[in-house]
């Protein structure tokens, strides 16, 4: 009972604030803001490392050369040990020492509720308009390397998850990032990187897990019911409520959230796109053809060869998150007796994400051709992938536009309650866990201010502090691999003698 008066004193104190914006006409101040933002830490965190051959930001470069090092480092983990995944996910090797707060698969879950979003459905007919098709093959290629990153992020957060008073789990970057490094002697600069990473999520968590979900799947709901149109923040309100009646219980009320929809929404919109593809049959050798062609040789439209790649990487990014460090805070928590175990768990993640339902969205957007119409550009110059997207679905079937309707509220809501818990844990670990309820109470703000903010500003501000988020995540990875190649060997030997059969219940 406790428990709903506080949700419904998160809801009384944030209606008040929430329609005072509704009706204030200080709005595009606030999209001013956001622009001048994002130009200041555009000129702060990023720089091009390729002057004169193309845009390649410092920050997409140190992503692509950490993933595939990383892979190479574990010999292609990410295709050796998908099937022992597959068994982990099961719940074949489950041990009575396992120790954590929710299920390997819901921490999966609560995962991909974070990454299978908007980027998925926006963020891909975004790339392809802004880089042509071409960069639907270096979307692939981030999420199949990407899978390594993953691994590596999770295994280590399992290994450095700290169980509070309270029995919930403070785990993720800032957790090896201050404790990692503290080992190898340097505990103040280690303590410094974990704070700019908990600060940098909480940006992330405000902005790409929030406020870009509200944005697009505004943009989708408002061209079937045009009431939105007129009235943005009940949309607004209407989704903080939503939201608010699940992240106050926690991970395990977030987890049993996203273990129900996340199956149920994929399902939808997968079946969604299958039925476009199959009715373009044709048509798929001739884009798969082209695909490939304009990831090699592009169109000067969009941008050239580095043009390409660094929009198929930066749009993974945002969809998978891997290198980010984002998920390694949900993988955290899942009850595993062996770190390196939920680490082959979360292989499965940029797999599914940007391998399978990306490359979906993306052949959907090729095969109607939407992306490089004249009459839809005013969508593309306004980043409004979802409604573009829409138009796509809309091509084939007039009614399928609702659908991706239902889809696209269902992707935003999950990626909301499961950014909530990222940002809720790096915000409490600055400040303390009795601060949790007002980063609760700003993330709701957030979700009515975002009905008000242009979705080009807010797309720049994501990309900003979720890329940023990979510097020092990304670090502690390089530091502390041979940590994870040690516990990796180990348990790989333990497998091989069927010590993990005897172990398990």
């Amino acid at each position: 009972m406790k428990r709903y008066f506080s949700i419904l004193g998160l809801l009384l104190l944030m209606l008040p604030a929430s329609l005072a914006f509704a009706q204030a006409e200080s709005a595009p101040g606030v999209d001013a803001f956001f622009g001048t933002l994002n130009t200041y830490l555009a000129s702060v965190l990023f720089f091009d490392v390729m002057p004169g051959a193309g845009e390649m930001p410092f920050i997409v470069a140190w992503l692509i050369v950490g993933a595939v090092y990383l892979t190479c480092r574990f010999g292609f983990i990410n295709v050796r040990m998908m099937g022992h995944a597959f068994q982990v996910i099961r719940g074949k090797y489950q041990s009575p020492q396992d120790k954590g707060e929710v299920s390997p698969f819901q921490a999966l879950t609560t995962a991909l509720s974070a990454t299978v979003g908007l980027g998925n459905i926006a963020g891909v007919a975004i790339a392809i308009s802004i880089g042509g098709p071409g960069a639907t093959f270096w979307m692939i290629v981030a999420g199949f390397f990407g899978m390594t990153a993953k691994f590596t992020e999770v295994t280590l957060a399992q290994m450095y998850r700290e169980f509070r008073p309270d029995g919930r789990v403070m785990g993720g970057a800032m957790q090896y990032l201050s404790r990692g490094f503290a080992e190898k002697g340097m505990a103040g600069t280690g303590k410094s990187l974990a704070i700019l990473f908990a600060i940098l999520c909480v940006g992330a968590s405000l902005g790409g897990g929030n406020a870009f979900q509200v944005s697009q799947a505004l943009g989708a709901v408002q061209t079937e019911l045009p009431f939105f149109n007129h009235y943005p923040w009940v949309f607004g309100v209407l989704m903080a409520g939503a939201v608010g009646l699940v992240i106050i219980g926690g991970i395990r009320r977030i987890a049993h959230a996203a273990e129900a929809i996340v199956p149920t929404m994929v399902l939808i919109y997968l079946s969604a796109c299958l039925w476009i593809i199959f009715t373009h049959a044709a048509a798929i050798p001739d884009a798969l053809v082209l695909i490939v062609h304009e990831a090699f040789a592009p169109t000067a439209v969009a941008g050239g060869f580095i043009g390409v790649l660094v929009q198929g990487f930066k749009r993974a990014a945002f969809s998978s998150e891997a290198g980010i460090g984002s998920a390694a805070i949900a993988h955290s928590a899942a009850t595993v007796k062996y770190p390196v175990r939920q680490g082959f768990v979360a292989l499965y993640e940029p797999f599914i994400d940007t391998v399978i339902i990306c490359t979906m969205t993306a052949l959907v957007i090729i095969l109607t051709g939407v992306y490089s119409a004249p009459e839809h550009h005013a969508l593309v110059e306004a980043s409004k992938g979802a409604a573009l997207t829409s138009v796509a679905f809309g091509s084939v079937v007039s009614w399928f536009p609702i659908v991706l309707s239902i889809s696209v509220v269902l992707f935003a809501y999950s990626t909301m309650i499961s950014w909530s818990y990222y940002g809720e844990r790096c915000w409490t670990y600055v400040f303390g866990e009795r601060f949790s309820i007002v980063y609760r109470i700003m993330f709701l703000m957030f979700i009515v201010l975002a009905s008000l903010v242009s979705a080009g500003n807010i797309l720049d501000f994501s990309d900003l502090l979720l890329l940023s988020m990979a510097f020092p995540n990304f670090l502690a990875l390089y530091l502390l691999q041979d940590k994870v190649a040690a516990a990796l060997k180990d348990y790989l030997s333990k497998l091989r003698s069927g010590e993990m059969e005897r172990d398990s219940v």
